[in-house]
């Protein structure tokens, strides 16, 4: 993992605790199979255990103009409209990430990298 930190408001934020809020906010919406895991196996394999961030870039993040802006990776369950489930990822990391670090978020954009399908 990156040790790389981010500056910002005169404060140095590690990845890693990055990473750790927009997890934990993402964690709990309806919908979301996993933050991260662009792969079958790493899907698998977190949607039956408890492991929820198995690669470095399922958060990335960047300081512009002492702004925040952050990409969420995230695998999501079939049949949850995807316009619906980002805006509330979207909602959920930034109101986490106002109480944490409240700083000015720049945005925070969502990509859905997998589907996982229910088993039938």
């Amino acid at each position: 993992m990156s040790t790389h930190e981010l500056f910002i408001s005169g404060l140095g934020i590690s990845q890693n605790v990055l990473r750790a809020i927009v997890v934990k906010a993402v964690s709990h919406i309806e919908g979301v199979a996993q933050v991260g895991g662009n792969d079958i196996t790493s899907n698998l394999i977190s949607v039956f255990t408890t492991k929820s961030l198995p690669e470095d870039k399922a958060v990335e993040a960047r300081v512009e103009d002492d702004k925040l802006f952050v990409d969420v990776h995230v695998a999501v369950f079939y049949g949850y409209p995807f316009v619906g489930l980002a805006q509330e990822i979207r909602s959920s990391v930034a109101t986490a990430l106002q109480e944490q670090l409240s700083c000015e978020i720049g945005a925070i954009d969502v990509y859905i990298d997998s589907l996982v399908f229910p088993k039938e």
